[in-house]
């Protein structure tokens, strides 16, 4: 199926340079972490016995440090050890680049020179075409996968990476990393916290993309993430995509739509996507959004921080937003 080679193979995944290469990368912000620190203490012969575990494929993955976060919604986090996210990293930097060529223009999660912002603008971008510069009505349709990370099915998985790589090595590493994790059943769930995890469900759903794509015949359709959307001037053709979509994301993927996250709308009567909600001519910030910005920003008004918030609003019609958040850092303390 692959039209494209793999230009590395599991003795260089697993070799001292990238190892090497791959803890440059991955210490990168991380310096004072005390795992950290205490796995630097002796780098080298860490790395040397991570090496020949992977050389005699004795290699185990560790288990993981459970916690929760809630911004913007509860979420179950799982951190691997350092070793682990050590070697998450040498895969990553050889694999990504492989299979970055084989995904679709508009897939926008977790790709280099790809990012919430030029999924936005690639929006806008589609609802002028579509509506002949706001001459006829574009509609909608938005999406979203049900519990989409911890609904990964690992055989499905298996299967598809035996498709683009022929290298047994290379598919039983990703074998040990998969199978290090499930969620609420064996054998299906990826951890949210894993850089692998975001390589990996770009492999997974670049299957419905290309159904999108070629069988579908979609035209204007984004995706980041378990997050998409297809425009079209024809509300009545988006209708009957609903019932194909989600046949395909059942049988194939073995993944369900959300029903309380599909709807159809006009942009006119505005859209939520990406934390914006986009009309014909503007797009304003999500209200949840908008509030969680505002709450965190009071308990950290450190110049950079102010300068990140600064930076998203302006991506849209936030002038008013804008001036809140510098008043919050004018006001003076207590």
């Amino acid at each position: 199926m692959s039209r494209i080679q793999l230009v590395h193979d599991y003795q260089y995944i697993i070799s001292i340079e990238n190892l090497l290469g791959a803890w440059k990368k991955f210490v990168q912000g991380k310096r004072q972490r005390k795992d950290v620190q205490e796995f630097q203490q002796n780098l080298m012969g860490n790395i040397i016995n991570l090496h020949n575990d992977l050389i005699n494929r004795t290699y185990i993955h560790a288990p993981y440090e459970a916690f929760n976060i809630s911004d913007p919604k509860p979420r179950d986090i799982h951190k691997a050890s350092v070793r682990d996210r050590l070697l998450h990293h040498a895969i990553y930097r050889v694999l990504y680049p492989f299979f970055d060529k084989t995904w679709i223009v508009d897939s926008y999660s977790c790709r280099l020179n790809k990012s919430t912002h030029r999924a936005i603008n690639r929006f806008r971008d589609f609802t002028h075409i579509v509506s002949k510069n706001h001459q006829i009505t574009c509609w909608v349709l938005k999406c979203d996968i049900k519990k989409f990370f911890a609904n990964i099915d690992h055989a499905i998985l298996r299967d598809i990476l035996k498709e683009y790589i022929p290298d047994q090595d290379i598919r039983w590493l990703l074998g040990r990393v998969i199978g290090s994790f499930h969620s609420h059943t064996s054998g299906v769930g990826l951890p949210l916290g894993n850089l692998t995890s975001q390589l990996l469900v770009n492999i997974y759903m670049n299957e419905f993309d290309q159904f999108v794509k070629h069988q579908l015949k979609v035209k204007y359709y984004i995706r980041y993430a378990d997050d998409f959307v297809f425009l079209s001037e024809d509300r009545g053709w988006l209708e009957e995509l609903i019932p194909r979509i989600d046949a395909f994301l059942v049988e194939r993927l073995h993944l369900t739509l959300h029903p309380n996250k599909l709807f159809i709308k006009s942009i006119s009567s505005g859209v939520d996507f990406l934390g914006w909600i986009h009309f014909s001519d503007h797009r304003v910030l999500r209200t949840t959004t908008k509030r969680r910005m505002l709450r965190n920003i009071t308990l950290d008004s450190k110049p950079e921080s102010v300068q990140s918030y600064l930076g998203l609003l302006g991506h849209g019609n936030t002038e008013k937003l804008g001036d809140k958040v510098l008043g919050f850092v004018k006001r003076p303390l207590l």
